[in-house]
């Protein structure tokens, strides 16, 4: 990994280890970091295999086992030195995590000498499982991991978009609005580039409330009439890092994490404040093995030294 990287993302680390106990937000440490904000979390979590609340939360219920086998303090103090808002918090990601309230917790430890030991275990094996292990995900990762980036410069493009408002695996309708659209002004796809933007991380944001739009570029000159559920904007160019892939669609987020997690640490560039761009090559239900061919673009930037 570029000892850029390295020095970014442990910086983050040291900060959650200093101040775990304060309220933390993803700003804050995408300041930190001096990463994107619009990426900081997926660079944060290909890299690391946790997301960063997953990270502080880990790190906060670590400091609880301690506090609940070692001490005196009631489930309240425990709650405010460990960082959590409130004991109802507290109480929900612990009994999320080890199936046990903090108090059920307190009454076993006399009759469990290593109830510690156990707790911590189940939280090193809850952190294990957010990483891509499966030898399918692996060997697509290594197959990812030997392929060819290609650095290209996008210029800006016009285009009309539908937005979707939920799952990423519900945007169908938003597509067939767009297509119908598009085919009544003769915008095809052999001449013009139908483009997909994910502008949520649903690790992050609530799956309901992702938002995503599907695009078609303009032809120079079009006439933007307001048209129902039709909006349009522009997509700012510049430098880009295109992967070329072509498989089923629900490896589209493995290729991803590759992306953020293998190639971009180690190489001169960081991500860029704009979304990624999924130029869409095909129909995959039209594909003789059902695949989905998709341009991805990676917005990218020359990597610049960590502030001091």
């Amino acid at each position: 990994m570029n000892s850029i990287y390295q020095e970014r993302i442990k910086a983050v680390i040291d900060y959650i280890e200093d101040h775990y106990t304060e309220k933390i937000d993803l700003n804050q440490l995408a300041d930190i970091s001096h990463f994107s904000k619009f990426h900081f979390s997926r660079i944060f979590s290909s890299v690391t295999g946790a997301t960063p609340i997953a990270f502080l939360n880990q790190k906060r219920l670590e400091k609880s086992i301690d506090y609940l086998t070692e001490t005196d303090q009631s489930i309240l103090e425990i709650a405010l030195l460990c960082g959590f808002g409130s004991p109802s918090t507290f109480n929900s990601l612990f009994k999320k995590h080890f199936q046990l309230s903090p108090s059920e917790v307190r009454k076993r430890q006399n009759k469990e000498s290593n109830i510690s030991q156990q707790l911590s275990k189940i939280l090193e094996e809850g952190h294990d499982s957010l990483c891509y292990s499966g030898s399918v995900e692996n060997n697509f990762l290594r197959r990812i991991w030997s392929m060819n980036i290609i650095l290209k410069e996008l210029p800006d493009y016009q285009v009309a978009y539908v937005r979707h408002v939920g799952s990423y695996l519900g945007t169908g309708q938003a597509w067939e609005t767009l297509m119908t659209w598009a085919s009544k002004h003769e915008i095809y796809p052999t001449e013009h580039y139908f483009i997909g933007i994910s502008l949520d991380d649903p690790q992050f944001v609530e799956e309901n409330k992702c938002r995503y739009d599907a695009c078609v570029t303009l032809p120079d000159g079009f006439d933007r009439e307001p048209d129902g559920d039709i909006q349009f904007k522009t997509l700012s160019g510049g430098s880009y890092a295109l992967y070329q892939f072509y498989d089923t669609i629900d490896k589209l987020a493995i290729a991803y994490q590759s992306l953020f997690g293998q190639w971009l640490p180690s190489s001169e560039y960081e991500a860029d404040d704009k979304p990624c761009l999924e130029f869409c090559m095909n129909n995959p239900f039209e594909d003789s093995e059902g695949k989905a061919k998709v341009d991805l673009y990676l917005p990218i930037r020359k990597l610049g030294f960590a502030k001091s």
